[in-house]
């Protein structure tokens, strides 16, 4: 058996395997592994080692929360990544980096649907990272840095800067991509100083807009440190197991909206944790950041699904069965300031508790912030190109319509992964292998040269593309929405002082 190709990094050499035609090495440290004296630590300086260092398997997951976390692989080295090139020996091939999503609370580079065999043989050289989530990589506690997580991927983006030359890539010509929180990290990349000239383009499906503030955050640490018995410190925590505090937090999780409903919005999403808006290695959400010209913009593709939380919906057993109770909490959490809810009635006046659930909540948490980030990035003197996935899944019974993530095998082209599969259907229809090959190329092109192939984004002719069974670029399609949200960003989740305790 031949050997499989190697090339030499910063830290030392390695040796990966073929796949499809392309070279894929994984499991490159980029960062040593953050347990015992660099628990909840920043990221330290990238690994060297002697020798030939194998790279034919994933690096383990960082320890994973929620209703539905990934499996985590044995090993404590969660700061790794993965690098796919249709071409080691090549020079100047435009770079994407993954980010993959999880609520901020889990997922994995390594998860079927990112398989990057597609993109590669395009002609991308294609690199997933691994990164600190849930607890160890967003809680606030005391005496460590505040979002470690968003650390760890601008750790990883200097080590794509130094060393994707020797994979055939071009350092700048560096497009950072991802979906849900990774499109919410890679929003909050693009107003970080410390991020500044390591990509050039960005990619943004389904972009969240959670924050915390350091209050809520505060006292989201302190009750899952007192599930622990143990004081919210990383001094205090330093002995809890990574996977006794991941278990504590997914608890948390569970009860949020009965036991702390002085946690405001946050208590009806489910998740404890989100990036924290620290004023150091947050100063500000993205939105205002850009359109106050506090951070530059870049040329940016940014888009979300039509029926965003109808995933959430299906899988949570709640689709048909939301009652105008549910519709009157989810308005006034949710609803943009005092008139918001009102607004919603008015816009869809015969609208089900169904409807008015699913539109508020994919406004809020999805489709307004991936808009308003693309305004925000021309405000700051970028150019913006913004979508629409309008293509409905058939999987479940035909159910899901466009939901969260259906995007993701249509952009990698792994409809046959298991995620895949289930939403799409084996075999997937020609409609869904059509868009999948549309967005497949519009990823290629924007990346090599910042046009995906259609018009780009103004305020005033709001030109969008509508990915589905014809495609089409129409005006945005969710007027009463935009209408709604006009001038209204996503503010951080905030402690409701009203809310009894």
């Amino acid at each position: 058996m031949p050997e499989g190709p190697r090339v030499r990094t910063t830290g030392g050499a390695v040796q990966g395997f073929r796949q499809h035609g392309n070279a894929a090495f994984r499991g490159i440290p980029y960062a040593p592994p953050p347990v015992g004296a660099l628990r909840f630590a920043a990221p330290g300086p990238a690994p060297r080692w002697a020798g030939t260092r194998r790279a034919t398997e994933f690096g383990p997951a960082a320890p994973q929360s929620g209703p539905a976390p990934a499996g985590s692989a044995d090993g404590t080295d969660w700061l790794t990544l993965n690098v796919c090139t249709p071409d080691p020996g090549a020079a100047g091939l435009p770079v994407l980096v993954w980010i993959h999503g999880g609520a901020f609370v889990s997922g994995t580079s390594g998860d079927p649907m990112y398989d990057p065999a597609a993109l590669a043989g395009a002609g991308l050289v294609v690199v997933s990272i691994n990164y600190r989530v849930g607890a160890e990589g967003f809680a606030l506690f005391e005496g460590a840095p505040a979002n470690r997580g968003l650390l760890d991927q601008i750790a990883a983006l200097h080590w794509v800067r130094r060393n994707v030359a020797a994979f055939g890539g071009d350092p700048d010509r560096v497009t950072v991509a991802g979906q849900s929180a990774g499109a919410g990290s890679v929003a909050a990349l693009l107003t970080m100083t410390s991020a500044r000239g390591l990509f050039r383009r960005a990619i943004a499906h389904s972009v969240p807009g959670n924050h915390c503030t350091p209050a809520l955050a505060a006292q989201v640490a302190a009750a899952l440190a007192d599930r622990l018995g143990a004081a919210p410190t990383a001094t205090a925590l330093a002995d809890v197991t990574p996977g006794a505090l991941a278990e504590a937090l997914t608890s948390l999780g569970t009860d949020l909206a009965d036991h702390h409903p002085h946690w405001g919005r946050l208590a009806r999403t489910g998740v404890a944790v989100y990036p924290v808006v620290d004023g150091q290695v947050l100063t500000e959400t993205p939105w205002p950041a850009l359109s106050s010209g506090r951070a530059d913009g870049v040329e940016l593709l940014v888009g979300h699904t039509r029926d965003e939380f109808r995933l959430f919906s299906v899988v949570s057993g709640r689709l048909g069965r939301f009652t105008d109770r549910d519709a009157d909490t989810a308005l006034e959490l949710f609803a943009p300031g005092p008139d918001g809810a009102d607004a919603y009635r008015a816009a869809h006046p015969r609208a089900t508790p169904d409807t008015l659930v699913e539109t508020v909540y994919s406004d809020a948490l999805f489709r307004m912030p991936s808009l308003h980030l693309a305004e925000a990035n021309v405000a700051a003197g970028g150019t913006s190109f913004l979508f629409e996935l309008g293509l409905a899944a058939p999987g479940l019974g035909g159910t899901l319509g466009a939901c969260h993530s259906l995007d993701v095998p249509l952009a990698f082209g792994t409809l046959d992964s298991p995620v895949g599969g289930q939403l799409l259907g084996v075999p997937p229809s020609a409609e869904a292998v059509a868009v999948s090959r549309e967005l497949q190329q519009a990823w290629l092109r924007f990346a090599t040269t910042g046009d995906p192939g259609w018009a780009a984004y103004h305020p005033d002719r709001q030109l969008t593309r509508v990915l589905d069974a014809p495609s089409a670029t129409v005006r945005y399609p969710e007027q009463s929405s935009r209408r709604i949200w006009d001038g209204r960003s996503p503010a951080p989740f905030d402690l409701d002082e009203a809310a009894p305790r």
